[in-house]
């Protein structure tokens, strides 16, 4: 049998980095919300019976980092100044590698600021680790790669 081309596997989602201004962060349990939409807008001219469909506003979704508890406060002091009203934007990365450690694809985000801060839930019989959670709203997403 011939061969057509060579085999290209998918990327694994468990192997990733986030990258904040100023803030070094070893590892996140979880990343998700880095999308995009353009909202549609529909206009009916005079004598038509359809719809047209116009680009509108493209929005950015709220990026939501989740981690395990540690003694490292720097997100949550990131919040914490928003809150007090001293709000700092920052720039930051979403960086997905290969099982080498490579990266391979990026998506950049700009103008970054703690929207919501949501501290670990307890239980006393639970065994699971416990996980604190910050939304960041942000200006713009970009994929490199």
């Amino acid at each position: 049998m011939a061969q057509t081309g060579k085999r290209v596997d998918p990327f694994v989602n468990f192997n990733f980095l986030v990258v904040i201004d100023g803030i070094s962060r070893a590892a996140f349990h979880e990343v998700s919300g880095f999308d995009s939409s353009i909202d549609v807008i529909e206009h009916r001219e005079g004598g038509k019976l359809t719809v047209q469909k116009l680009p509108g506003l493209a929005k950015f979704g709220n990026i939501t980092l989740k981690w395990g508890i540690t003694s490292d406060r720097q997100l949550y002091e990131w919040h914490r100044a928003a809150v007090d009203g001293n709000l700092q934007r920052k720039n930051g990365a979403i960086v997905c590698l290969d099982r080498q450690g490579n990266t391979v694809a990026t998506w950049n985000f700009s103008d970054a600021w703690p929207s919501k801060y949501d501290a670990p839930d307890f239980n006393a019989e639970g065994n699971d680790v416990a996980i604190e959670t910050l939304e960041l709203v942000h200006e713009g997403l970009e994929r490199e790669q």
